[in-house]
Order: structure tokens, then sequence, then C-alpha cells
């Protein structure tokens, strides 16, 4: 199995809207106390509409208190918050129809076929008998699940359910979902499954991702937020964030094919590379070559020349930036 699906098209954010009519979702000073505990701190947010959007923070930062006070399922100590331009938090059920929303533990009924159940969300949402049918149907396919459409959702894994949570919220054609971790407790397979399905379905709504895995933040989202113990720290761009670190590593892999030539490239080249200035240190395992530098500008304008004149044949060359999740630990450490 392939790893999990990474966006590497359209990774730039949409402009960040500034009023609840221009933002897929909007919060105001939005908090919520209980007793003693403030589970969210007065959260400010701005989502651009069509953007996948992670909500990022450790087991307790208070991203399923927002979830629930997003969908109206909790009222807020303060703040408001809308979604699509409608305020959810004023107990508004008209809001209800501006977006779907898969809940971190979704409880289904194991009696009910995955086409059973669809099909009674759609009766619920009142959705007319020939809508909701094609509904189904392109929601089974876009999910993975039409071939199991006529089991029973008992027998279902925990990657299958978390597809049918999402297929259920797509239920009535939402312009935004509401995800909250949705695969926090998947094993890869399943993992990798929902993840395929999000980007499947990003750009043709606004997708609302909380999670506490890094990896699945960085390869699905184009914009995130970072909360922490209920206070935001900050809102930005993947890539942008990314990129504010600095680089300083690059990764070298030799062609095993390269011949004699290449055969005895790697000592001379290491050597060459240890007498450098910019070169903080060099390690070598196998094939591979990672140099880690102390001068960036230097080691980009004078490693290529130094591979020409050595004669490595290399595969691959990499400057290597920190993961989100170096950086992650660093903010909320």
């Amino acid at each position: 199995m392939s790893r999990s699906p990474r966006r590497t098209e359209n990774r730039t954010p949409p402009p960040a809207p500034d009023s609840p009519e221009t933002a897929a979702i909007f919060c105001r000073g939005l908090s919520k106390q209980y007793g003693e505990v403030r589970a969210l701190d007065g959260l400010d947010l701005a989502v651009p509409r069509g953007s996948v959007f992670g909500f990022l923070g450790r087991n307790g930062a208070g991203k399923t208190t927002t979830m629930r006070l997003l969908a109206g399922l909790a009222f807020p100590s303060a703040g408001r918050a809308w979604i699509d331009g409608m305020e959810t938090t004023s107990a508004n059920r008209l809001a209800r129809s501006r977006f779907g929303y898969l809940p971190q533990s979704p409880a289904f009924y194991n009696w009910m076929t995955a086409r059973e159940y669809l099909d009674y969300v759609g009766r619920i949402q009142e959705i007319a008998p020939d809508a909701r049918q094609r509904q189904i149907d392109e929601l089974l396919e876009l999910s993975g699940l039409k071939e199991a459409s006529r089991r029973k959702v008992g027998g279902f894994s925990g990657g299958m359910i978390q597809r049918l949570g999402i297929a259920q919220a797509l239920i009535g054609n939402p312009p935004v979902l509401l995800l909250d971790e949705p695969t926090s407790s998947l094993d890869p397979a399943g993992r990798y499954e929902v993840l395929e399905m999000i980007t499947r379905i990003s750009g043709s709504r606004t997708v609302f991702f909380s999670s506490h895995i890094l990896n699945d933040i960085e390869r699905v989202c184009d914009s995130l937020a970072v909360l922490h113990k209920g206070r935001l720290l900050l809102v930005s761009g993947v890539e942008a964030l990314l990129a504010q670190y600095p680089v300083d590593a690059v990764e070298l892999e030799l062609d095993p094919s390269g011949g004699e030539t290449n055969a005895g490239a790697p000592a001379a080249f290491t050597s060459a590379l240890q007498n450098l200035p910019w070169v903080a240190s060099v390690k070598t395992e196998g094939r591979l070559i990672r140099i880690m530098v102390k001068n960036v500008p230097d080691g980009k304008r004078e490693l290529v020349p130094l591979i020409a004149k050595l004669g490595p044949t290399v595969n691959r060359y990499e400057w290597i930036r920190p993961s989100l999740e170096d950086i992650f630990l660093q903010m909320s450490s």
C-alpha cells in the first residue's frame, strides 16, 4: 500500500476573510467554561471558503469543544460563531443545513446497512426520494463503500466507519464539513482511506478538520490554526509556516548503478565536504548522505558545482525542512 495522499496542487490557501458573510467559518470571542475549567478562551477565527483547514492541538486543547459549539451541540459561555454566513450559536435550526458534522466517535445503528443508514439520514433531512437515492449512490461511490453498501454497519472496519461518517455528513450537499479527529483511532490503512476521501472532496466545499496527528494535517490541509490550552496560538498557510523555519540540512541519494566512477566518489566527495566552512557535519548511511549546514546560502550556491566536479551520480537532491510536527512541538511545549 502506498503512503497517505499529500496534496500537491492548489496548496496556496485562499485569502483570509474578514466577516461572517465572506468566511466559511467565523468566530468572535468564542469561549466555553465548564466550572473552573476554561475549555475555550476567546477564539477569534476566520476560515476561508474552499479551504481544507486543519485545526491542530494536543488532546485537551479545546478542539472538540470548538466543534460542538460550531455545530450547535453546546452553547458558548461568551462569543458567537457563524458557518456560511449563518449564526450557529443562536439555536437557529436553519443553520444546520449549512454544514455536515462528523463527531470524534461516531455511533451508528449496527443492524442497518450503509445504504439504509444514508437513506435514514436523507429522510431526516426531508430530501425528496429521487434526489435522496441519487445522492446516496454518489456518496457510496465517493466513499468507496459501493460494494459494501448492503453489508451491516456492525461488520465494518474502523476506516469504513469513518468514511461512512463523512458520507452521512455530506447528505444534503452542505458547503462546510466539520470533521472532528476523523483519523485518530485508525490503523495506517484506515487513515489512508479517510485522507484519500478528504482529498477527493477538497475544492468542492470547505473542510474544517481537527486533529492532533501532524502528518495528516500536513498532507491534506492548505491552512491551519494551532490551539493550545483553549487559546489560539496562530493561523497560517501550511506551506508558509514550514517556510518560516530555516533549512539547515540537505540529503543526497547516490545512484547504485553509477559504475566504477560513482563507486569511488563518496569517499572523496564526503572528504571534500567536511573541509568546507559552510558544512557542520556529514553523515553517510549506505548511499544516503546527509549534510548539516551552517550557512544555507553558501551551501545552495556551492554544493551543485561540487557534485559536478567530483562526479557522484545523484538520484535525489533535497533540502530538508522541519516537519510540521517539529514546529508544533516547539510552539506548544
